[in-house]
């Protein structure tokens, strides 16, 4: 449970960190509400044309009468649009972070840089890194829609299918939504998709906590324009602790050092005490003042 909390508390420490420096806040909604912009139009776009869509794939029906024609392609209409639906809720955070790299990576940056100790950055040329960005992305998607698919086969199962399968469901957004986000700091650091899967596997409740709230906001597209910024704060924060760099980590060590160098004086100054002194001195010493 304290590892759900812990996660639950990077979230939340990103959110009053974006607040606090309200100027990364407006940098960091520029890329979702760019996104939102796109999405909003597709999803209008294919609301006119579902229709169209669901009679060009139904020419068998033709000459059914109706209602039976209504009903079929009023199903299918239906079932396009919550299928374009789906895609825009689950691809909406990949997306968002590859049109907004550049804005996010400076948000980042940021926060390392708030946290103090080293501000990483990777050496790589703009195109790479997106190169980069989507094609691990790529990788993430299709490891979620394979897990989709499983998990939709479960939801027929009885009992478990209505109870067990949409909490598994979530975890496994929440973990792989965690993944995207924590990737703008990792990726700067040179870390490999699999290597950040292992990390994250390492603190999987931790990451829970943090994934799996922001998967449940995130189903609603206008919360997660606004808290993106946050998230990309606190999965800094995240990442900072997955690698041991973080600031309280640098104070304790700075501590112990200062510590170290005052036991050293501390050792010197005994050793320097107990040689006798000299004839001189100790005549002085007993000088009345």
């Amino acid at each position: 449970m304290r590892d759900l909390g812990a996660g639950f508390g990077y979230l939340v420490k990103g959110q009053k960190w974006v607040a606090k420096h309200g100027r990364w806040f407006g940098f960091g909604l520029l890329p979702g509400l760019v996104t939102l912009v796109l999405y909003a139009g597709a999803l209008v776009g294919l609301g006119y044309g579902a229709d169209d869509l669901a009679a060009w794939a139904t020419p068998f029906a033709d000459d059914w009468t109706s209602p039976w024609l209504d009903v079929l392609r009023g199903a299918l209409t239906a079932l396009v649009f919550l299928f374009g639906l789906f895609l825009a809720v689950i691809t909406f955070t990949a997306v968002t972070l590859l049109i907004g790299q550049p804005f996010y990576e400076s948000l980042s940056e940021a926060v390392d840089r708030s946290e103090g100790g080293e501000v990483p950055e990777s050496g790589l040329p703009l195109w790479r890194e997106l190169w980069i960005s989507a094609r691990d992305s790529l990788r993430i998607l299709l490891r979620v829609a394979f897990y989709g698919i499983l998990l939709f086969a479960c939801g027929f199962i009885p009992v478990v299918g209505q109870t067990v399968v949409p909490v598994i469901g979530f975890c496994v957004s929440g973990f792989f939504l965690t993944e995207e986000l924590t990737s703008v700091a990792l990726q700067r650091r040179g870390v490999e998709l699999k290597e950040r899967l292992g990390l994250l596997r390492g603190r999987r409740f931790t990451v829970l906590g943090f994934g799996v709230p922001l998967t449940l906001a995130f189903l609603v597209p206008f919360v997660a324009v606004f808290l993106m910024p946050g998230a990309v704060a606190g999965a800094t924060l995240m990442a900072r602790d997955l690698r041991g760099e973080t600031a309280d980590a640098d104070r304790n060590d700075a501590d112990r050092d200062d510590a170290d160098r005052n036991d050293v004086s501390s050792k010197n100054e005994r050793r320097d005490g107990s040689l006798p002194p000299s004839g001189g001195d100790q005549a002085a010493h007993h000088f009345p003042h």
